[in-house]
């Protein structure tokens, strides 16, 4: 019985949800517009360098030339059809649905909440700089949600380009098992077209008016033979290995045709085992039509990956499965929110089944019934009313009133709690305040509505001060979000300088004793508690348990007393900031017939842990960066002295291209207006990158500094 319902137009085998992910500035966006363009989605190419790329549709990424909001489009392809070329869905119509994601660590947030619903992804890479850092943070994001994915090495037309030297990244940096199937002919200025690896041709771009419309495929000249057949051993060799089908193949000594070679590929891919790399060049044209056939041919359509599974909301150690069926019932993943002048709307996935405009669904995470007012296919800043979604669709929810990022929508028959996408934490803050009274109102509605749509963007009130105190991935991130409030909310506002999000957290274990003990005639309060607590491991945040036995807190208070314990971690005992990397063991306590109740023990909860942090050797964190560095040789030693004066500790110097590749770990505290020293050192040369990459211990010099300064 067929999975697709007989009114949707692109049946699930004929749909590819994929993204775009990449380092900044390595042409993700460059690639999307091109995209658009071959597939007849736009009619004239936009460049990013003009503000005009399609997807990069709000003011300040059209400004700064960078992708600030992952932007999803839709586009129909169908695969290049020369006789003499195999393809595997040779004459069907493709529905090709496509997030562009940011590239710049700020905006982390977006790859990650775009490839938790994605079946599978384009990785870019610079054909000169290979494997950059945000390259292997978004690759480690694929991973994690294991997404296939199609390496494209792009750029082959820059000064300096090496197709072979970026596989070989790919290969050791990202241990991926990359195989090329579409090697770039040519590079630099010469770059003229590719070798088709499994049916060997070559495909040659007529450099016209066109915009690389035109190219012709051709027998392979007797000086590219050699390359193409040893690129084609090296890839069979490795699906052999990997694809137990084709495997057997070769043992009996079939012949081995492009489809077979294709067919095992896409079940490699798919499965994780093979990663097939194609070069070209966006800004030139070049490869991008044989790129989205590699796209249909090997990554896989909603079919191909396992079915969504998550909890029973009632019982979250039962797994329910969400069928990839049309007739199934519905449950969709919000994973995104949005606003614009029109209201609120909701991002979601399809896992199952099918929605309609006017049906009632079950938000799974409030209980709540959500009617669907207006469905909508998102094309950038675009809206296409549609009807009904079916599964694998991506698609919106337009007038959304109590849904957030990670909330499963389902048939209200159909319980299901999908795996929300995770976060990282915010590592940087300032503080905030309206310009006037008239703007105090339309802050807080700003921020309400900028927090709700962006997970790692968190707003809290400094409770000495009183103070606004906003929290986001880094400098740029505040500062978009402050220019956010201006433009679309017309609020002025004042900020502070940013500050460090810094962590406490404890070196050794201690016990705790908290009592809450008040009479104030007639009933008064009691609560006893009894605690453990340990250092864990740095990064795994903070855990709690309950090992009270013999009913010393009665069960109904051990909620209370969890919940006292959690919120005494906010507030550390050395500067006030919160507490992680701890695990809290609630052990004993007593209680008192008439005058326990849940709030005595939840202050207990709380007495009880302060007196354990300070005698637990409380100590401070500070958020380390991974910063990469390129250089030409001559500024190296003058980055290096500065880098260690930064705290910076450096972990590698590498050679590529002329170019010095310098490693290092700083403290976020020391990478203030480093993009300026950096350019001031290097004669505007050099350039760098930086993403978090863990907490560690403050010196304790600084430390006390800092304490001074906090308590001042």
């Amino acid at each position: 019985m067929s999975a697709n319902a007989p009114d949707r137009e692109f049946s699930l085998q004929r749909t590819r949800n994929i993204g775009i992910a990449a380092h900044i500035d390595a042409g993700k966006t460059t690639l999307t517009e091109r995209i658009l363009f071959y597939t007849g989605r736009i009619h004239k190419i936009g460049e990013v360098h003009e503000g005009q790329a399609t997807t990069d549709w709000m003011e300040q990424e059209q400004e700064r030339g960078i992708t600030i909001t992952s932007a999803a489009v839709s586009c129909d392809w169908k695969q290049q059809s020369e006789p003499s070329i195999g393809k595997l869905f040779d004459g069907q119509d493709q529905r090709i649905n496509i997030i562009d994601t940011p590239g710049h660590v700020d905006f982390t947030a977006e790859v990650e909440r775009s490839l938790r619903v994605l079946d599978g992804a384009i990785a870019v890479f610079c054909g000169v700089a290979g494997v950059q850092p945000q390259s292997e943070t978004v690759w480690r994001q694929a991973d994690k949600y294991s997404v296939p994915r199609i390496a494209f090495i792009n750029k082959m037309d820059r000064i300096g380009a090496d197709f072979d030297a970026a596989v070989e990244d790919l290969q050791e940096k990202l241990g991926a098992n990359a195989l090329p199937v579409l090697l770039p002919i040519g590079s630099e200025e010469k770059l003229c077209g590719q070798i088709d690896v499994i049916n060997q041709k070559a495909i040659l771009y007529a450099d016209d008016d066109l915009l690389g419309s035109t190219y012709r495929v051709e027998e392979l000249p007797a000086e590219l033979t050699a390359k193409a057949a040893a690129a084609y051993d090296r890839l069979v060799e490795a699906l052999v290995d990997v694809d137990e089908e084709l495997g057997q193949q070769y043992l009996d000594e079939s012949e081995l045709g492009p489809l077979a070679i294709k067919a095992a590929l896409r079940r490699a891919t798919i499965a994780g085992a093979i990663v097939p790399v194609v070069g070209g060049s966006a800004f030139k044209n070049k490869g991008i039509q044989y790129l989205l056939d590699a796209v249909v041919d090997y990554l896989p359509g909603p079919l191909d990956v396992p079915e969504a599974a998550g909890q029973d909301p009632e019982d979250a150690s039962r797994v329910v499965k969400a069928p990839t069926d049309d007739s199934a019932p519905f449950c969709a993943l919000a994973f995104k929110l949005a606003s614009d002048k029109f209201g609120k709307f909701a991002f979601f996935r399809v896992y199952s089944g099918s929605v309609s405009k006017g049906d009632a669904v079950m938000n799974s995470r409030t209980g709540k019934r959500e009617r669907i007012g207006r469905l909508v296919r998102i094309q950038a800043n675009d809206f296409l009313d549609v009807e009904t979604c079916y599964a694998g669709d991506i698609a919106a929810i337009v007038g959304v009133k109590d849904i957030t990022t990670g909330d499963t929508l389902c048939a209200s028959d159909f319980r299901i709690l999908l795996e929300p996408p995770s976060f990282p934490v915010p590592v940087m803050s300032m503080a905030i305040e309206p310009r006037s009274t008239a703007d105090q109102d339309k802050l807080a509605g700003a921020l309400q509505r900028l927090s709700a749509e962006d997970p790692t963007f968190l707003v809290s009130t400094d409770e000495e001060t009183g103070q606004t105190i906003i929290s986001g991935m880094g400098e740029l991130h505040l500062e978009i979000l402050c220019d956010r409030m201006i433009r679309e909310f017309n609020v002025q506002v004042r900020s502070g300088k940013p500050q460090i999000a810094y962590r406490e957290t404890i070196a050794a274990p201690a016990e705790g004793e908290g009592k809450f003990i008040k009479q104030t005639g007639g009933t008064g309060q009691y609560g006893h508690v009894l605690l453990r607590i340990s250092p864990a491991e740095r990064g795994s945040g903070f855990s709690v348990e309950s090992q009270v036995v013999g009913g010393e807190i009665p069960k109904e208070f051990i909620n209370a007393t969890l919940a006292g314990v959690e919120e005494a971690t906010a507030n550390g005992v050395i500067a006030g900031y919160p507490v992680v990397d701890l695990h809290v063991a609630v052990v004993g306590g007593s209680s008192h017939d008439v005058d326990s109740n849940e709030q005595a023990f939840r202050v207990a909860g709380i007495l009880a842990m302060r007196e354990a942090l300070q005698s637990a050797s409380p100590q401070l964190l500070e958020p380390i960066m991974s910063v990469e560095c390129s250089t030409p040789d001559e500024y190296q030693g003058d980055i290096i002295g500065d880098l260690n004066r930064r705290r910076g500790h450096i972990e590698a110097i590498e050679s590529r291209n002329k170019l010095a590749i310098i490693k290092s770990q700083v403290p976020l505290a020391e990478m203030f207006g480093y993009s300026t020293d950096i350019r001031t050192l290097s004669s505007g040369r050099a350039s760098f990158s930086m993403e978090p990459s863990h907490f560690d211990a403050i010196p304790q010099r600084i430390a006390n500094e800092l304490i001074e300064r906090r308590c001042a």
